[in-house]
């Protein structure tokens, strides 16, 4: 599997912009998710399979819902338009009348009356929602442009109406190219999910371990900085999040990104990537890199580092972009300080210090394959829950137990 920071870097920018778009009611995610393929199939590719070629089937695995207790959304963009996908399996565009008489859009798909559910994916970017005990409240606004767009459900936001609703998603694209797919920490953990894709490979990822959603909210909550992230026991937000409600230090990543600063402002940290090495050290207040291309990079606060966002932005080009990338998960894994040489492939490596994103840590450690998507860089040397496959027959979403 080729790791996603070796594949064009804008899904990430499209990543952190709809994270943020999705906080401050009346904002709009009218964006692509997470999972973005990076190629649009042409019109005529796009028409024959909007009645949704690719099987999608739901499990429900919870132990703790019947399957009536279960709602499933399946939304996103398909063409620069934001749709929904509808019981049959169509696409449809998002509209204003689709609000009801209470302000918000039902578009839940509900799972069988027993056993497994079966639906149908057409060509599309979006998010597949699932929502336990309660439905989404999901609504259609008026974008700056113009056009009908979607919020969606912030559930790092007390005063979004699906915080205390139990729900989580999964992310993807499916096109011509083929179907990217991920499970997402990035901005909260709350429903164990799983992902299998079959075609070309069968490959599995995201499966939380017997007792992991447990032991990763029981984890955080036994570091002072990361209690405040847990909400009951209904989800744990990313720690970027906890940091713009006030939950979560503003400074909590400073000793560390200065160690940092000062160690490089006297030997060379290299960073390599499929454009070549890059060499650098802080100079003035800059850490300045030579290589295939001259980049450099202020020094980045904690937001910046949680969010890999700031002065970790990654641009689409090939080069500041790409190591971009390898800084940020250095931050975020600590392990910038111990190793000269960037990406670090060794997990054991990871979240050694005592300052550390530790929500990253604990999503890593409640997965069966120790993947997660714990922050928007976490696929640098492969480490993220996610999967791809340029001839796909299936996917297969799974709800598993808590």
């Amino acid at each position: 599997m080729t790791p996603r920071h070796r594949l064009p870097l804008g899904r990430r920018k499209l990543l952190v912009a709809l994270g943020g778009a999705a906080v401050a009611a009346p904002a709009v995610a009218a964006v692509a998710p997470h999972a973005l393929a990076g190629t649009s199939p042409d019109d005529g590719a796009s028409r024959a399979q909007a009645a949704g070629a690719l099987p999608l089937t739901v499990v429900n695995s919870t132990g703790s819902f019947g399957n009536a207790d279960v709602h499933v959304y399946i939304v996103g963009n398909q063409d620069g338009r934001q749709v929904r996908v509808t019981p049959d399996g169509t696409l449809a565009p998002v509209a204003l009348s689709d609000n009801g008489p209470d302000g918000y859009a039902d578009y839940a798909l509900g799972l069988s009356g027993s056993g497994e559910t079966r639906l149908s994916l057409p060509y599309m970017s979006g998010r597949i929602y699932v929502a336990l005990g309660q439905k989404l409240k999901f609504k259609v606004v008026t974008d700056g442009a113009g056009r009908p767009a979607l919020q969606y459900p912030a559930g790092w936001v007390t005063s979004d109406p699906n915080y205390r609703v139990l729900h989580d998603c999964a992310e993807f694209t499916y096109n011509a190219s083929g179907m990217f797919c991920n499970t997402t920490m990035v901005d909260m953990f709350s429903v164990p999910l799983s992902i299998r894709l079959t075609g070309a490979q069968d490959q599995t990822t995201g499966t939380v371990r017997a007792g992991g959603r447990a032991a990763a909210f029981a984890a955080l909550r036994q570091v002072e900085e990361f209690a405040p992230l847990v909400v009951d026991d209904t989800r744990v937000i990313a720690p970027g999040h906890g940091l713009d409600a006030g939950l979560f230090p503003r400074d909590y990543l400073a000793p560390y990104i200065d160690e940092v600063w000062s160690l490089y402002t006297g030997r060379d940290l290299t960073v390599t990537t499929d454009a070549g090495t890059f060499t650098g050290r802080v100079r003035g207040d800059r850490l300045t890199f030579d290589g295939p291309a001259p980049v450099s990079f202020a020094k980045p606060s904690t937001r910046d580092v949680l969010f890999c966002d700031g002065a970790l932005a990654a641009p689409n080009d090939g080069t500041t972009g790409p190591v971009a990338a390898v800084l940020g998960a250095g931050f975020n894994r600590s392990t910038l300080h111990s190793f000269a040489a960037q990406p670090t492939t060794d997990a054991a490596s990871f979240y050694r210090t005592g300052v550390t994103n530790h929500y990253a840590r604990a999503m890593h450690a409640a997965t069966e394959d120790g993947r997660a998507y714990g922050f928007a860089f976490d696929d640098v040397a492969g480490f993220a829950s996610y999967i791809q496959d340029t001839a796909p027959t299936g996917i297969r979403l799974t709800l598993t137990a808590f």
